[in-house]
């Protein structure tokens, strides 16, 4: 046994006094100043109630059968009895949250992929690369050169190209300009050259004067 080690003098008396009030070999007198500490005191209480319990076990006679086989059997019914239900809410809990998290990844994604191709429909129009060794094209007479704004979407490019009936056939080059020409192959026209430059997001427009 330990003592508290708030436990002052009266309590230090109470537990040595303990064996003797269960045996019954204590005086009258230690009897009831024993019961009187009990009354207000929870830890001597419980002290005293957990020695009286031991006591009763060690007065049981030693010759009593035990059918220990029964007992282990009760012993593993009553551990099923009380292990069979909660492992299997936890099991159906966890597969909705395994099953929430799965389709909560999934969205993300599909938005992720959505939100990408949004993104590459809106950057500016992709340059036509070439090799150092690949000639240049020849411009041809008529043609306008213009310079789009790097933040003008595809789509937008693409319907000012076919609203004015133009066509790329170059570009772009070091400062990002397009060569265009007009679909019938036929010089651009003035007002078509004045459309393009009151186009917003078109930063230069004019015509091509001669090969570059």
């Amino acid at each position: 046994m330990t003592l508290h080690k708030d436990a002052g003098r009266d309590c230090t008396r109470a537990w040595d006094a303990m064996p003797w009030v269960l045996r019954g070999d204590a005086p009258a007198a230690q009897d009831e100043w024993l019961k009187s500490h009990l009354a207000g005191c929870p830890a001597c209480r419980q002290e005293f109630a957990q020695q009286e319990r031991l006591r009763r076990a060690l007065s049981l006679p030693t010759d009593l059968p035990v059918d220990a086989e029964a007992g282990l059997a009760r012993l593993m019914a009553r551990i099923d009895e009380s292990e069979a239900r909660p492992p299997v809410a936890r099991r159906f809990a966890s597969g909705w949250v395994v099953r929430g998290l799965v389709a909560a990844v999934l969205v993300q994604a599909i938005g992720i992929g959505v939100l990408g191709m949004k993104l590459r429909g809106e950057e500016s129009p992709a340059p036509a690369y070439r090799t150092l060794s690949q000639p240049e094209a020849p411009v041809l007479p008529g043609s306008l050169r213009v310079v789009p704004q790097s933040a003008m979407k595809v789509a937008e490019w693409n319907k000012l190209l076919q609203d004015l009936h133009l066509r790329v056939t170059g570009g772009p080059n070091d400062v990002g300009a397009y060569t265009l020409v007009p679909d019938d192959g036929k010089a651009a026209s003035k007002e078509t050259l004045e459309r393009l430059r009151a186009t917003q997001g078109i930063r230069f427009a004019e015509p091509v004067s001669g090969a570059p």
